[in-house]
C-alpha cells in the first residue's frame, strides 16, 4: 500500500500543475487579449484591454460595413504615370478599393471545414472495417499489414511532400483545382488512417467476442453483427477518432501550401492566416482574431465530445 503524500508534497504537486497550466494557456490568453485591443493599446503589457475592441471579429465574420482603404501617396503618384495603361491602373486600385476581401474568413473556414470533415469521415469509415479486420479476423499477413500501416505514420510529411506532389503532377491532378483538392483529401486520409486503425482495432479487442457469438446464434451475419453490436458499443471511440482526424486535417499547413497555393479561392484557414500575416493588411488585432476563430471549432468539438472522450476507454459492452 502506498503511503499518503505529505502536505509539502501536495503543495509542490499542485504548484507544478498550476505552473504547467499557465505555461500552456498563456499563448492563447495573449492571443485573445491582443485580438480585443485597439491599436494604441497593443504596446500595453497588461492582458486586460483598456477598451474592448470587437471590430476585427465583426469584419472577419462579415458583420461590419465596407470601409474604403486610404491610398498611399506613393501609389497616387504611380497612378499619375502616363505610361501606365488603364487596365494596369484598375488592377492597382482593386487592391485599395475596400476591406471586404482583405481576408475572406468565411470562405477559408468553409474550405477547411469541408476538407477536414470529409477526410475525417472517410478515414473513420475505412478504419472501422480495417480495425475490425485486424482485431477479429485471422488470415495470413495480418500482422505484417498492421505493422506496415503504422510504419507509414512514422514517416514525416516533409519526406513525402515532394514524391506526392510529383505523383499529382504526373497524373495531372495538381494542374486543376478539383484535382488538387482530391489529392489533398487523399493525403489527409493517408495521414490519419494508421492511428485510426490502431485506436479502433485496440478498442474492438475490448468488446467481448461472446456478444457476436450470441448475435450469430440469433441469425445475424457478420456484417449485421458489426452494425448492431460493434458500432453502437464503439460510439465513444468513433467520436474520439473523428475528432483526432478532424484536428489533424484542420491544422495542416505543409501539403495545403503546395497543392492549393495557386488556387486562392480554395485556401484553407492555416494557409490563409499565413498569407494574411505577410500581406500589407497584417494588422495584429485582425491576425489574432482570425487565430481565435480558427481555434473555435476545435474547442467546440472537445466541449461536445468530452463525455465520450472520458468514457470511451473505460466503458465495456457487458459485465462478465
Amino acid at each position: 500500500m502506498h503511503g499518503r503524500r505529505s502536505l509539502i508534497q501536495n503543495v509542490l504537486l499542485t504548484g507544478a500543475i498550476i505552473l504547467l497550466l499557465i505555461f500552456c494557456l498563456f499563448p492563447f490568453i495573449q492571443i485573445l487579449s491582443t485580438s480585443l485591443k485597439y491599436q494604441h493599446d497593443w504596446g500595453n503589457p497588461s492582458l486586460i484591454p483598456q477598451k474592448i475592441n470587437i471590430d476585427a471579429y465583426r469584419e472577419l465574420l462579415g458583420f461590419s460595413a465596407t470601409k474604403e482603404v486610404e491610398i498611399p501617396e506613393s501609389i497616387k503618384r504611380l497612378l499619375e504615370n502616363p505610361l501606365l495603361g488603364e487596365e494596369q491602373k484598375q488592377n492597382i486600385l482593386k487592391k485599395y478599393s475596400s476591406t471586404g476581401d482583405l481576408f475572406p474568413f468565411i470562405r477559408y473556414f468553409i474550405n477547411s471545414f469541408l476538407l477536414s470533415a470529409g477526410a475525417a469521415a472517410i478515414s473513420l469509415i475505412l478504419a472501422l472495417f480495417g480495425g475490425y479486420s485486424i482485431s477479429r479476423l485471422r488470415y495470413k499477413g495480418r500482422k505484417v499489414i498492421q505493422r506496415g500501416v503504422l510504419f507509414v505514420y512514422m514517416v514525416g510529411g516533409v519526406l513525402l511532400l515532394v514524391p506526392l506532389y510529383q505523383m499529382g503532377v504526373k497524373t495531372a491532378l495538381a494542374s486543376t483545382v478539383w484535382g488538387s483538392v482530391v489529392s489533398l483529401l487523399l493525403i489527409y486520409v493517408i495521414q490519419t488512417l494508421p492511428v485510426s486503425l490502431y485506436m479502433l482495432g485496440n478498442y474492438f479487442r475490448t468488446i467481448p467476442y461472446s456478444l457476436e457469438e450470441a448475435a450469430a446464434m440469433d441469425g445475424c451475419t457478420r456484417v449485421e453483427s458489426i452494425y448492431r453490436i460493434i458500432l453502437p458499443l464503439s460510439v465513444p471511440m468513433m467520436v474520439t477518432v473523428f475528432i483526432y482526424c478532424f484536428i489533424i486535417a484542420w491544422n495542416e499547413f505543409l501539403f495545403a501550401s503546395v497543392f492549393l497555393r495557386q488556387f486562392p479561392d480554395f485556401h484553407t484557414l492555416p494557409l490563409g492566416l499565413q498569407s494574411l500575416f505577410v500581406s500589407k493588411n497584417a494588422i495584429w488585432d485582425r491576425i489574432m482574431s482570425a487565430s481565435m476563430l480558427t481555434l473555435l471549432p476545435v474547442v467546440i468539438c472537445f466541449m461536445f465530445a468530452m463525455r465520450h472522450l472520458t468514457g470511451g476507454l473505460v466503458e465495456g459492452g457487458v459485465k462478465e
